[in-house]
């Protein structure tokens, strides 16, 4: 029977000598819990892990699109569609979209994922050419005018070529590279890095009535699968970034299990991003409505995924998510080294 390994990360305090760093950043471990598919799972000494594992466990990631992944790097939306759950018709306008961009690189946001075709629950297919012209004509003003990679959030391959030639400098798939076939092929060819996210459905149905026999296993089978298939088109490994898909195709039980357990998808030897930015869940446990009132469960989600050693996470509210990080650092290892 297979067995995962969810290491137990650790910030604060004396770091012991048997301790192991975690994927190169400033989190430890001495302790991970070893999963298995039968429902058991035990508390094991680090040193225990395989040395498979645990050489990607420790590994140090490759900088991401020029950004160093020894720490946590924001990336800001920009969804520049009409019916996006939380800012659609928002920044539709070109200008709009280069001014919100703006404001978002100066509060901090090392990376913007600029979208033309909404993926909230329900959402319907965007004509090609449509999605096109949301996104590229915003991606030309922002590359020529900030110095912060474009991150292209779409499934289709025409979309992403457009917006490579454009000026956006990674691609970010939700269906995982399954659902255009020339997608992959591309992003080897032109020698960028990808996000590979885990998705149930489609947006038309992924939420009805998703079903798992263990999600955080069922999800890190899916992204090994999918990353191994991605090596074997020509994309290095340390230029994939892995996303467990909070919220596409999940229960809230199913999104709760995804965040608890997220530094179980270290052992990918990829860096994790995390988006869970204002999702529907966050509302349902803190009692809020609108989408625009989760700010403060969002930060909440935001830091617990820097305690888990996250790397890149996804939001909307980056000067608030950055203002958080900034003091949790701070608090961990004084404010000299950590702001």
């Amino acid at each position: 029977m297979t067995v995962y390994f969810r290491p137990l990360p650790q910030s604060s305090g004396l770091r012991p000598k048997e301790a192991f760093v975690l994927a190169g950043g400033p989190l430890w471990f001495t302790e991970a819990v070893a999963l298995r598919r039968d429902g058991t799972s035990e508390v094991i000494p680090a040193k225990a892990i395989p040395e498979d594992v645990l050489a990607r466990l420790t590994a140090p990631r490759a900088p991401f699109a020029g950004i160093e992944m020894g720490g946590v790097t924001l990336m800001g939306i920009l969804n520049v569609t009409p019916d996006s759950f939380s800012d659609g018709g928002r920044y539709l306008d070109p200008e709009a979209a280069v001014t919100q961009a703006r404001r978002m690189a100066a509060e901090g946001a090392g990376i913007i994922d600029i979208g033309g075709e909404s993926t909230r629950p329900g959402a319907e297919t965007v004509p090609m050419d449509e999605e096109i012209r949301r996104v590229a004509g915003p991606i030309a003003a922002i590359a020529a005018e900030l110095d912060v990679p474009i991150s292209i959030d779409t499934r289709k391959a025409p979309v992403a070529e457009a917006a490579l030639n454009a000026g956006a400098a990674l691609v970010n798939d939700v269906a995982g590279f399954t659902y255009d076939a020339d997608l992959a092929p591309l992003c080897a060819a032109r020698q960028v890095p990808v996000c590979v996210m885990h998705a149930q459905g489609d947006p038309q149905t992924m939420q009805d009535a998703p079903r798992y026999d263990d999600v955080r296993l069922d999800v890190y089978d899916f992204l090994s699968e999918r990353v191994e298939a991605l090596v074997a088109q020509g994309i290095p490994r340390d230029q994939i970034l892995i996303d467990p898909g909070i919220g596409f195709g999940k229960t809230l039980d199913h999104n709760l299990a995804l965040l608890r357990d997220i530094a179980l998808f270290h052992g990918l030897g990829c860096p994790i991003l995390l988006g869970a930015s204002r999702k529907k869940f966050i509302g349902t446990i803190s009692g809020v409505g609108t989408a625009d009132t989760r700010v403060a469960g969002s930060v909440a989600v935001a830091l617990h995924g820097a305690t888990q050693g996250v790397q890149v996470i996804r939001v909307h509210d980056v000067n608030e998510t950055r203002q958080a990080l900034a003091l949790w650092r701070a608090i961990e290892w004084g404010f000299e080294n950590g702001a």
